[in-house]
Formats: C-alpha cells, sequence, structure tokens
C-alpha cells in the first residue's frame, strides 16, 4: 500500500515538471512571433522625389535606312572589261575614274569619222570656190547662166549639211571613246565588284558593273499615324525638328539629324504617312537598309512637374499615388497625369514638387502606414529613363536621346505619342498612368 502510494506521487511530481516545461517553451515562443509582428508594422518601401524640369515629347516609328544617293554603274558602250580601277568597299569623290573598256575599237572608229570629215570639207571648200567663179562670170560677162551658178549654190549647201553630219559622227565617236573610262557620277562608298576584269560588257546588260551608295549624309525613312501629322507639319513649319536614330532593340542611340519631309500621301492599308530624316553619318554608324527606331522631338514642355511612372496607380477614382510624410506615414492623393514619356509622368495636379512618392511597395500600403523609405536610383538607363544613385535629390532632366521603351502602355505600343488631356487627346495613344492597380483603400 505504502509503495504504491509513493508511485503515485512520483506520477504527480512528473506530470506538474512536464507541465511547467511545456509553459515555458510555450512563452518563448511567442517572444519572437510578437516581436515580428510589431516589426512587419513598418513597411520598407522604395520612394522619390516630386521634380520640376523640362520633359521633351517624342514621337516613335519604325523606319529603314536609305542612302541619299544610289547608282548603278553600267557601261554605256560594248567591249571588254579591260582594267578595274576600285577597290571594293573604297569611298570615291564624284568623277574618279573607276573602270576601263577596251577603247581601241571606238579610236579606231573616232579616226575614221575624222577622215570623212576632212574629206568632205575639202570638196566644200572647191564648191564654194567654183560658186564664187560662176556668180562672177554671170553678173561681168554673161558667160555663165544663172541656171547653172544656182546648180552650183545647191551643191554648196549640199556639202555644208554633209560636212555637218560627219562633224556629229566625229562627236559621237569621241562620246563613245570617253564611255570606255567609266567614272564615278557621285561621291560616296563602293560595294562589291560584280563584274571582273576581261569579261565583255554591252550598253544593254542587266546587271551594273558595281554599285555606289552616298552615306554622308544618309536618309531614314519611317512612319508615323496619320493623326500624328497634323502637329508635326505644323511644327515644321515653325522650326526643324531633331530625329533620333535609336538600333533595332531600341536601347541605343546611333545618330542625331534633323526631319526633312513629308510624304504626300497617306498609305490606306495601315493608316500611317512616311516621313523623311537626314543624318550627316560622319562616323558611318548607319547603312542603306538597316532598320532602325526613330524618336522624333515633337516639343519640350518646360518646368513640368514629373514623378517616375511607376508611382502612379489606377483605382476606382482614377489615378492616385501615396505620397510619403513628414512623419513617414503614407497618404493616398488623387493625381491628374497629363504625359507619360519614357519612365517618367508628367502630373498636372494633385501634388506639388519636393514632395515624395512611393515607386514601389504599394501594394500593402493604405492611408496611414508606417513606412521605412528608401531612395530609389537616380541615374537615367538605357532601357527607359529610371535614375541612379542613391540619396535623396531632384531627379536630374532627361537627355534628351533617352530611350523610351519603358512602361506598360509604351510596352504595348512603343511607336505611338503617350498624350494625355494636356497633349490635345491624339487618339490611341494616350497614357496617363502606369499599369498597377489598386484603390486608395489598400
Amino acid at each position: 500500500m505504502i509503495k504504491c502510494t509513493r508511485h503515485r506521487a512520483a506520477v504527480v511530481i512528473m506530470e506538474a515538471l512536464l507541465l511547467s516545461l511545456l509553459s515555458a517553451c510555450s512563452k518563448s515562443d511567442s517572444t519572437p512571433t510578437r516581436a515580428r509582428a510589431n516589426a512587419s508594422a513598418v513597411l520598407p518601401v522604395t520612394v522619390a522625389n516630386v521634380t520640376r524640369q523640362d520633359l521633351p515629347v517624342y514621337l516613335s516609328g519604325l523606319g529603314s535606312v536609305a542612302a541619299y544617293y544610289t547608282v548603278s554603274v553600267k557601261s554605256r558602250v560594248d567591249g571588254q572589261l579591260v582594267d578595274v580601277k576600285f577597290r571594293e568597299g573604297e569611298t570615291v569623290k564624284q568623277g574618279a575614274l573607276l573602270a576601263v573598256i577596251d577603247p581601241r575599237p571606238y579610236q579606231a572608229q573616232l579616226e575614221q569619222a575624222q577622215a570623212q570629215l576632212f574629206k568632205d570639207q575639202a570638196s566644200l571648200r572647191d564648191a564654194q570656190l567654183n560658186y564664187e567663179r560662176y556668180k562672177g562670170l554671170l553678173q561681168n560677162s554673161g558667160a555663165m547662166s544663172q541656171q547653172q551658178v544656182d546648180t552650183q549654190q545647191a551643191t554648196v549647201d549640199q556639202l555644208q549639211g554633209t560636212v555637218h553630219n560627219d562633224q556629229a559622227t566625229v562627236d559621237n565617236a569621241k562620246l563613245n571613246l570617253s564611255y570606255c573610262h567609266i567614272t564615278a557620277p557621285v561621291g560616296g562608298r563602293i560595294g562589291l565588284r560584280l563584274v571582273d576584269p576581261g569579261n565583255m560588257v554591252h550598253a544593254s546588260d542587266t546587271n551594273p558593273i558595281l554599285v555606289i551608295t552616298q552615306l554622308q549624309p544618309i536618309t531614314a525613312l519611317f512612319t508615323l499615324p496619320e493623326d500624328q501629322l497634323p502637329e508635326v507639319a505644323k511644327r515644321m513649319r515653325k522650326a526643324l525638328l531633331e530625329v533620333d536614330a535609336y538600333s533595332r532593340d531600341d536601347s541605343t542611340k546611333l545618330a542625331t539629324g534633323k526631319l526633312l519631309t513629308i510624304d504626300n500621301q497617306i498609305d490606306q492599308t495601315t493608316g500611317t504617312g512616311r516621313l523623311k530624316a537626314v543624318f550627316s553619318n560622319e562616323d558611318n554608324v548607319l547603312w542603306p537598309n538597316q532598320f532602325v527606331n526613330i524618336h522624333l522631338l515633337l516639343e519640350t514642355r518646360k518646368n513640368a512637374t514629373v514623378i517616375p511612372s511607376a508611382a502612379v496607380q489606377q483605382g476606382p477614382q482614377g489615378s492616385y499615388v501615396y505620397v510619403v510624410k513628414p512623419d513617414k506615414t503614407v497618404e493616398a492623393r488623387n493625381v491628374n497625369p497629363s504625359l507619360t514619356e519614357g519612365n517618367l509622368t508628367q502630373i498636372a495636379s494633385g501634388i506639388s514638387p519636393d514632395e515624395v512618392v512611393v515607386t514601389d511597395g504599394q501594394d500593402k500600403l493604405q492611408t496611414g502606414t508606417h513606412v521605412e523609405p528608401h531612395q530609389q536610383n537616380q541615374n537615367r538607363n538605357a532601357t527607359g529613363g529610371g535614375v541612379q544613385g542613391t540619396g535623396p535629390g531632384p531627379v536630374p532632366p532627361p537627355p534628351v536621346g533617352r530611350n523610351r521603351r519603358s512602361g506598360a502602355a509604351e510596352q504595348a505600343n512603343p511607336g505611338a505619342l503617350n498624350s494625355g488631356p494636356g497633349q490635345g487627346g491624339r487618339p490611341g495613344n494616350a497614357t496617363t498612368g502606369s499599369s498597377n492597380t489598386g484603390t486608395p483603400s489598400q
């Protein structure tokens, strides 16, 4: 009986010790949970300053480079190609000797024509002397009839016509002889040789001997939607418009030129108009038939209120941004975007310069949320105008030739002008905010 009682007492003591250990463990586990809950009340976000700066407005179109002049050099006479004076890929000046066709047959034709001319000139001189003699006899003694004098005058006229014909034959022979020496009709770069020396060439040949393309200057043909052409034409009348050519991936600026003209008709199948721009191309970075993205600088908006496009959210009440207040809490505020250009959006109303807006991490925010702001990088990158560098401060003005392929709207329509109410509302090209969704009450 005593042993049973002691056994029960030991079991009770062990149960008590086990309960105390479980209680201690549960208390220690709850401490970091509460700590994490307290820590999660402050959300880290990326922010950027609202700035006032000049905002360039671009129109984008797809185009291809075309040589300013393209000349297919062919022979104008028949003969054997005996010499080639150019090197493939060489840049030549206008009038430079390029190739020689065997001139000997044409030299012989020239000498033959000159001999015939000399012979007919002698006959003409004899006929003219006889005419003067016959006319004198008729006037002085009447020993010569009027009919004979008239016949001799007709002979003189006939021989004069023969001499003129011979002179034309000589000139034609000289011209053919000059065609044996093929010269550059324009200055430019020579392509690959298409006919080798020793081959017979003919004036009727379809293929040229070589092709010359003028690369300095060089042109680019590109298209824009027809709705944008009136605005371009209006601004062309006031000043020359600047044009930038970008690489195939729209990330590298290749050259800067000027808008030359607009085509005189619109393509009905695409609803676009063709435009031509000219580039000096001094570094030969552009080549004929090269695909390029064209950015036409339409205007520059002065002192625009600008924020990163990523800060603009869309909700039931329209566009809004989260503004970081001095106490590090956020406020959802409605804004009125008027233009999106690259990674930047112009705000017509709703915020003022030197305020701070959230650009990343908005999905967990609502008005009054405490945040830990981190300044976004501030250096315009190659993919569309972000900013680099650290620390607060105004966003630097965007360079004229920046890349613009960022933002959901431009990715969907990279060749269009992003415009809002402040731009005249060009159809199909308005972008008034970012593609992020949510509501101010998030």
